[in-house]
Formats: structure tokens, sequence, C-alpha cells
């Protein structure tokens, strides 16, 4: 009897240590308030695109909790616990901060385990998140950059959010024959070469009578909307750049280019494109807005202010002189004076933008890596690279940041090397170079 009250006894228990477990596994829940209270931090487990500030229906709520953090669940499946690790280390996150989520409960859960395998003791979800509108946050042009989901419901005649006002195009852009184009493609999407936009010797943007005759080919006048996406982010955004300078007033790219409509595993054609009827006029004068380009000597005037930052979108490597980036481009180094604006490990990636899906980093984030440079909203800013491309992926990113007087110096890197007497810098050196010093505007 005595046995048998034993064994009753550890059944009693082990139930309510199970039990226990499962109370310690159900999902606790803080107000904002609350975590606010603690010093905990937000963290917003949805898609880029709806932390940036698109709806998740017409009617639903735009934007992201006051200062939450982007780490969508659909993340997870690329990132390394080691870059998971450095994501939370450089958003000042601690194993013992309180931690608060929200967005799906799946999500929810998928980056709770993952946060739980790194050490977060604290985590919790966010039990009024999205229910006050007034107090959200979001990407000042969010709907500058589409998604794909936005995109095949526009091509279904369904209503959508930031709807173009009128007649709208997808195209996309890439260098050279549509090769990856004819194999797959996203349906009904046109091809611009970004060898109509852009020619040689120093691969700068071609004069505007071509621009012009370009875009009428291409069947696009200044009210149409052009949606463009790429291969690669940067070829897209290149190309939009220079039609927001020759004045097409509404221009927008696939966030997270091609890789993103093939994630979403949506519809796709192959084949040659569609025929255009050509535009009669684009309707207005080319360019309508030729401050979005700087030229040489626009440039070297920016250098040195404390109102103006030339901003050089270039790997390490290159901007500390190690190497060009370019086959075709001998000289290195960089323009003395410049500011340096971050890219990716070499000339053709842009890893420091990107989520790691490849769409657009957040805001706060972007905003931050410039600011250790100086690099400021209110300053006269125009991005450069080698040849354009990397720069205007930046300036379409600042654009959709709000960022109000920003361009591209279209002739960057290649043209500033190939004049002698230009002022270059080599070797490792911080913020402090790029410097205006009270009257002096020469180099520290």
């Amino acid at each position: 009897m005595k046995r048998v009250s034993q064994l009753t006894a550890l059944a009693l228990l082990c139930g309510l240590a199970s039990l226990s477990s499962t109370a310690a596994d159900m999902p606790h829940s803080l107000t904002l308030d609350q975590l606010q209270a603690q010093n905990g931090a937000v963290i917003d487990t949805r898609v880029s695109a709806f932390y940036n500030g698109w709806p998740q229906t017409l009617s639903g709520t735009s934007g992201h909790e006051p200062a939450a953090l982007n780490l969508s669940a659909s993340w997870l499946g690329a990132m390394s616990d080691e870059q998971l690790s450095g994501w939370a280390k450089q958003h000042r996150l601690t194993p013992d901060m309180p931690v608060a989520l929200y967005g799906n409960d799946d999500d929810n859960q998928t980056v709770k385990a993952r946060l739980e395998k790194a050490g977060f003791t604290h985590v919790s979800t966010l039990s009024d998140a999205l229910q006050q509108s007034d107090r959200l946050q979001r990407l000042a042009h969010f709907e500058q950059l589409v998604y794909p989901q936005w995109i095949r419901q526009l091509q279904q005649g369904k209503p959508v959010t930031a709807a173009p006002a009128g007649e709208w195009k997808v195209i996309e852009a890439g260098w050279g024959a549509p090769k990856l184009y004819l194999l797959s493609h996203i349906p009904g999407a046109g091809y611009i070469d970004t060898n109509e936009v852009e020619s040689e010797p120093l691969w700068n943007k071609v004069s505007d009578e071509k621009l012009k005759a370009m875009l009428a080919k291409h069947g696009i006048r200044h009210d149409t909307t052009v949606i463009l996406y790429g291969r690669d982010v940067y070829a897209a955004a290149r190309v939009a750049q220079i039609m927001l300078y020759a004045g097409v007033k509404d221009v927008r790219i696939l966030d997270g280019g091609w890789k993103a409509w093939s994630d979403a595993s949506l519809p796709v054609e192959r084949g040659t494109p569609a025929k255009v009827k050509p535009a009669p006029d684009f309707g207005a004068p080319i360019p309508g807005q030729p401050r979005l380009m700087v030229d040489l000597e626009q440039a070297r005037g920016m250098l040195h202010r404390q109102d103006a930052s030339l901003v050089s979108i270039r790997s390490w490597p290159e901007f500390i002189g190690e190497t060009s980036g370019y086959s075709y481009i001998k000289p290195k180094g960089e323009i003395a004076g410049a500011r340096w604006g971050h890219a990716g490990s070499d000339a053709t990636h842009m890893e420091d933008f990107h989520n790691p899906d490849g769409t657009m980093r957040s805001a706060d984030d972007i905003a931050a890596m410039w600011k250790t440079w100086n690099i400021l909203p209110e300053q006269h800013v125009a991005f450069y690279c080698g040849t354009g491309w990397r720069a205007s992926e930046a300036f379409m990113y600042a654009r959709a940041m709000g960022w109000q007087n920003v361009a591209v110096y279209d002739g960057g890197w290649y043209e500033w090397s190939s004049h002698p007497q230009n002022p270059v810098s080599t070797g490792e050196r911080g913020p402090e170079s790029a410097r205006y010093r009270g009257s002096d505007f020469s180099v520290i």
C-alpha cells in the first residue's frame, strides 16, 4: 500500500512538473507601456513590406510599433547562429533583456524559439500590437518600394493601397541581352537594357535627347507609373534614378528584386517582351528634375561642407584604396573628403543595405549607419560609386526614407580618377577625414 502511495505521489509530482513546464512555455504578453517600463525591446516578426508601412489589408493599419526592430521569421532560414548573434549585438540586445514580439502567431513562435536558442530568457508577445494607429511609425514613402503580392494584385485588377494614378508598366532592367528574362520573368513585364540609359566611355547617363527617345520607345510619358525590378536591385535602381531625373513622376522598384518575386512562388512567363506602342511625346520637358544629378564641378563643391555630403557607396577595400573594384578602372583610391556610406563586400554586392532576403534594411539602421559618417537628412547629399549603379540604389532608399535633397554624382570614381588633378585619399581613415573645419576647407 505504501508502495502504491509513493507511485501515486510521484505521478502527481510529475504531472505538476509537466503543468509547470507547460505554463512556462505559454506565451507571456506585455503591453508596450509595460515593456518600455522594463527597458525592453520590441521586435516585428512580419516581412519588411508590412514593417515599412504597407497595410496587410486595404483597411488595415500601416506601420510598426515605436522603435520596433524588424526580425522577420522568413529570414531565419538564411541566418546562421553567428549572424543572429551579430544582429542582436548590432541592435544592443542582451540575452537577459525583456523582448516582446508581434506578428502572426506562427511567426512569433518561430522567432521566439530561435531567440531562446540564442540564449534570450525573457521573450514574450506584445499584447497591444498594431492597435493604436496614431503611435505607429512607417517609412516616409513606403509606396516607392513595392512587394510582389502588390504587383500581382495590381495585375489582377484588384484594389490596392497606393495604386498608380493612371497608366502603369512593369519593366525588368538588366545589362545586355535579356538572357534570363527570356527564361522566366514577371508576367507582362517589359525589358530595358541598361545600355539604353548609360554609355561609354565612363558609363554615365546618355544625353537627354537619347533619354527622351528611349522613354518614347518604351511607351513611357511623364505621368506613366513605372515599376522596375532587376535580377540585381541596383540595375533597376539605376534605371529608376535616371527616369526620375528625366521627369517621370512615379517610379517604383520591387524591393528585393527578382528574388523576391521568385521566393513568393508567383506566376512567371517565358519569351520575348510584348510589342510596345511608342509614346507620341513625353508630355513634359526633359530633364524634369535635373537636381537629381550632380556633375564633377558640383561634386567638388560639396566636399568638406557642413551642409553637404559627397557619399561613397563603395566597399571598404575600394574606399581605402586596396582595389579599384573594377577590371576596367585602373586607379585605386577614393575622392579626398568623401564620406563613406557603406555598400557591401565588393563592387557587385550591397549587403550593408539589405535584410537577409535582399530587401531594404530598416530606415533606422541605414540612418544610423550614415550618421556615424556625418551623413544627415538635412544635408544636400550626393551618392556615387564606380559608375552609378550602387549609388542609385542608395539614392532610392534615401528617397523612400523621406530625405529631401538627394542626388547621384553620375561620374563617380571612374570620372574623378580620370582627372589627375583631383585630390585622392588612400589608407585606413575614419569620419574625421571628411569633416569641415571652420573656414578651412582642407582635409584634416
